[in-house]
């Protein structure tokens, strides 16, 4: 039996399992069985949590397919809602947790248990890059986008299209290629971005190791960051996914990204894996 925790993140789903709960199993072997949308629980991805103090914790974080994931910006603020509940956190205090992309820091906006358990978060995602990249289909046809790194990898494509096509083809299909495209040989996340206005965009995102997914904290960051860097967009910058909108700050180069949006605790089980 896996004791669990799932939360989700604008509709981004994960699975919080204590690395010992999970103790001499097969880590990605076990992402996978519990990931399961049919025979699972079901998530997007697994983050494998320890405490390292009273307000702080380290995760390692599995996609759903097994794959090992740097960070996810949703994962980490799901995780930041579970350990606020444990700990029974108040508006403004800060967690902090170190993920393989390095140390994040989440503060608590808000606290809301009238029905279920939800946290409003502002996270600290790090100090982004980002330069032009052009990427060569397998048809011939040339995708120009940006190379943005969040602490994990992201191609950010701008589009004028309302459903997201590029080169006449599936946002889906495009990304599902570029995902693990030779030019990124630990693959990479794919962003598909339109801008609204200056002060708001609309995105897509194929997540590597997932797929479509509703929502991304790193991928909303790194489209932010590519919006604002190259697309004449401003801070604060609104960005609005399939599962719900999430507020980016960043003032330009070697500055600190700020990601805030919500995370819901779902539920709590034990699940029986082999």
């Amino acid at each position: 039996m896996i004791p669990f925790f799932k939360a989700h993140a604008c509709g981004n789903d994960f699975l919080v399992v204590t690395e010992g709960a999970a103790a001499g199993r097969d880590w990605a072997e076990l992402t996978r069985a519990l990931c399961a949308r049919n025979t699972g629980v079901g998530a997007d991805g697994v983050e494998f949590f320890s405490w390292t103090g009273a307000k702080s914790g380290r995760i390692r974080l599995h996609n759903a397919d097994g794959s090992v994931a740097e960070i996810s910006g949703n994962g980490t603020r799901c995780v930041a809602a579970w350990m606020s509940s444990m700990i029974s956190a108040k508006t403004g205090d800060e967690l902090r947790i170190e993920t393989d992309a390095g140390l994040r820091a989440c503060r608590i906006n808000r606290v809301d248990s009238t029905v279920g358990y939800s946290v409003d978060v502002t996270t600290g995602m790090g100090i982004p890059s980002a330069r032009p990249k052009t990427v060569k289909l397998a048809n011939g046809k040339q995708v120009d986008g940006i190379a943005v790194s969040m602490g994990n990898p992201h191609f950010v494509i701008a589009v004028d299209d309302v459903d997201f096509k590029v080169a006449g083809e599936s946002w889906e299909n495009v990304g599902s290629e570029i995902c693990v495209h030779p030019d990124f040989p630990n693959q990479t996340n794919v962003e598909f971005v339109r801008v609204l206005s200056p002060s708001e965009i609309e995105i897509r995102i194929f997540e590597r190791g997932v797929g479509p997914t509703t929502s991304s904290g790193t991928g909303t960051s790194a489209s932010a960051t590519a919006a604002v860097a190259f697309h004449n967009c401003t801070s604060p910058l609104h960005v609005v996914a399939p599962g719900g909108a999430q507020t980016v700050v960043w003032n330009g180069t070697g500055s600190e990204l700020e990601l805030t949006g919500p995370a819901t605790l779902i539920a709590r089980g034990e699940a029986w894996i082999k």
